[in-house]
């Protein structure tokens, strides 16, 4: 990832904030066949390993070799950036469009598991997470559902983890524009209705 000094994102809690709010990863990886790309909400667990699982019928499980280096990419939010938000803009024009973001890059060895113990575990740790999230003290749980279904539903996938061993974030959140235009890009990022980035932006301060 091509990583200027003044967008690295440096802080451990922002990139794990990041990837709990947005779990929805890009893993990546190189096959004989070729790059390997594939959508899988992941779960950020104590140890600062990720867990997943993916359908049995994904052949993911079979191109990818236990132990194999794969990358996992957390998208958070993004959004155009105008010209028109720079105040400076109107006086000298000397500004072009831009596109603020925030990414993590997740580097780590696969190990799929195909016991039941992991899967259930996989299965069990997300919906959690996640129901807790959405549903409260309402949240499905997997004895919601008859054991034979179940049963049939789990043997349906296959659990992985990945030991992750290097984070890369970056933040670019225009921290290379003086105070006032950054100040101008927030309020305009507001008005087009990206609160998100334009939130994020606010968070960490004018640039100094």
């Amino acid at each position: 990832m091509y990583l200027p000094d003044h967008f690295a994102e440096t802080d451990p809690a922002r990139m794990t904030a990041l990837i709990l709010a947005a779990p929805l990863a890009c893993i990546v990886a190189h096959t004989s066949a070729g790059l390997l790309a594939n959508h899988i909400p992941l779960l950020l667990a104590p140890d600062g390993n990720l867990i997943g699982h993916i359908a049995r019928a994904n052949p993911m499980h079979e191109q990818i070799a236990d132990g194999q280096e794969v990358l996992a990419v957390f998208q958070g939010p993004d959004a155009y950036v105008s010209p028109n938000f720079y105040p400076s803009k109107h006086e000298h024009h000397r500004h072009v469009p831009t596109w603020n973001y925030m990414v993590v890059h997740a580097h780590g060895t696969i190990r799929f598991q195909h016991d039941l113990q992991a899967r259930r575990a996989a299965v069990g740790l997300l919906t959690r997470e996640h129901e807790r999230r959405v549903n409260a003290t309402a949240a499905w749980r997997m004895a919601d559902a008859p054991a034979d279904y179940m049963a049939q539903m789990l043997d349906a996938i296959v659990a992985f983890r990945i030991d992750v061993q290097r984070l890369e974030g970056k933040s670019k959140l225009s921290p290379n524009r003086d105070a006032r235009d950054h100040t101008g890009a927030i309020a305009g990022l507001h008005a087009s209705g990206q609160t998100a980035i334009a939130d994020e932006m606010a968070s960490q301060g004018p640039p100094e």
